[in-house]
């Protein structure tokens, strides 16, 4: 890969040929190319590829194609951690788009923060299509935080993060279960939370739309079908807990998920008293997506 640029825009995407031209007209709009788009193809069977080979061809700027089998989008991120070289990369899922100015933003902000350490990158926001912010933003008195306080800080909904490749690289890859596809993208953010700090700003930089096929609509779809995944991911969400609140709910999610799983409860449970008061609340949960799933609201 080209290590002269500076950012990464990495898309994992399947079957996403019929918006994908929405992403690829915004990047070549932007006002400043210092990046590369990098797109891992998830097994697609529309006409993803001929689509990319055109744009491979007429681009202003570096597009580099992958096509690998469908294996979900966390082992496609996996992909792009390992091979991006460049200092900067940001995911931008294949029905979103950047704001004309984006990339020139994200590197006018990497700019005042770069030669700090400890800061393992950005964030900026997400709107939707009438410019509406998606959650609430950022503290105006705020410049640092973390991706595991965000809540605390009134800082709700999706938000766009740009991470030094550096530091991604130094944690392990999203895992894989059973064939599982791996449901939960903030499991690497939280482990780098132990470490660094983000630099954030109320600045739009991505638009997103919530498709029907996306992740983001299917979230009781994943508890079913992705259950050891979620037992390993609640188990580290409590080790990796910010306060007894936190670390309870989770337990919560932790019950449900192994009884989905058909898992001991307790067995290789480091947690097992917040576990046991969690319990009733667990099984609850479990039977409230079950039935959920029964009446189609999943």
């Amino acid at each position: 890969m080209n290590k002269k640029q500076t950012l990464t825009i990495y898309t994992p995407t399947y079957n996403r040929a019929y918006c994908l031209p929405q992403l690829y007209n915004s990047l070549n709009s932007q006002t400043l190319q210092d990046f590369i788009w990098l797109v891992i193809d998830d097994g697609s069977t529309d006409n993803t590829k001929e689509l990319i080979d055109d744009w491979i061809k007429s681009s202003r700027f570096e597009i580099i194609y992958f096509r690998q089998q469908n294996e979900g989008k966390m082992e496609k991120v996996n992909f792009a951690h390992n091979f991006i070289f460049t200092e900067l990369n940001m995911c931008v899922d294949s029905d979103d788009y950047l704001l004309d100015n984006a990339v020139e933003i994200i590197l006018n902000e990497w700019g005042k923060v770069s030669s700090n350490s400890k800061i393992a990158g950005m964030v900026g926001l997400d709107i939707f299509k009438d410019g509406s912010i998606v959650g609430q933003k950022f503290p105006d008195n705020l410049n640092f935080s973390k991706f595991s306080h965000f809540e605390k800080i009134g800082a709700t909904g999706d938000k766009k993060f740009v991470y030094r490749t550096e530091v991604v690289k130094k944690y392990p890859s999203y895992p894989k279960f059973n064939n599982e596809k791996f449901p939960a993208p903030g499991y690497l953010y939280r482990l780098i939370d132990v470490d660094y700090d983000l630099w954030i700003f109320n600045t739009p930089l991505c638009v997103v739309e919530y498709l029907n096929d996306g992740l983001s609509r299917n979230k009781f779809k994943q508890f079913i079908n992705a259950p050891n995944s979620f037992v390993f991911y609640r188990h580290e969400r409590m080790r990796l807990a910010i306060n007894l609140i936190d670390k309870f709910k989770n337990a919560i999610h932790y019950v449900s998920s192994c009884l989905f799983a058909h898992k001991n409860i307790f067995k290789n449970n480091s947690f097992k008293l917040t576990t046991f008061l969690a319990l009733p609340f667990g099984v609850l949960l479990n039977l409230y997506i079950k039935r959920s799933s029964k009446k189609g609201v999943v």
